[in-house]
């Protein structure tokens, strides 16, 4: 019974809440890179479109099949993302993960609404969802900055 009031309490109001709103959920009509990114434990699937201004994000789009806890950091990751940098991406890709994985803080801003995500930490089986929309966007990142360097 206490594994299921732990997961009751998983799933708060405010993950259900940010699951119900998750920004830039239009793809984009000419992306400088598409990258899409699967769980394979649990099937969720993140596909982000970028384009990119000056090393930044100047337009995002989304396409989010996840659980509630990956639609919660999709929606923290969309609501942030405009204008970031893909050091900034990338530094919260990471830290997210040792936030997951080894007990460290929450994401840096802008990315410090993933702080919603610590009770997390205990199902390990979610992680990799959580992760998907901060390794996709860092991974179309790269691509779109290849491309434009070719």
């Amino acid at each position: 019974m206490s594994g299921e009031t732990d997961l009751i309490k998983l799933y708060s109001g405010r993950i259900l809440a940010l699951a119900a709103d998750i920004p830039h959920l239009d793809r984009l009509a000419d992306p400088d890179a598409t990258v899409k990114k699967r769980s394979p434990l649990c099937g969720s699937t993140v596909t982000v479109d970028v384009k990119m201004k000056d090393g930044r994000i100047a337009e995002f789009g989304q396409d989010v099949k996840a659980c509630a806890l990956g639609q919660a950091s999709a929606a923290v990751v969309g609501a942030a993302i405009i204008g970031t940098t893909r050091d900034q991406v990338e530094t919260a890709r990471d830290q997210l993960k040792m936030m997951l994985k080894q007990d460290g803080p929450a994401p840096d801003a802008p990315f410090d609404g993933l702080e919603v995500l610590i009770p997390a930490r205990e199902y390990k089986n979610r992680h990799a969802s959580i992760m998907l929309a901060l390794e996709a966007t860092a991974e179309a990142m790269a691509q779109a900055e290849q491309a434009n360097c070719a």
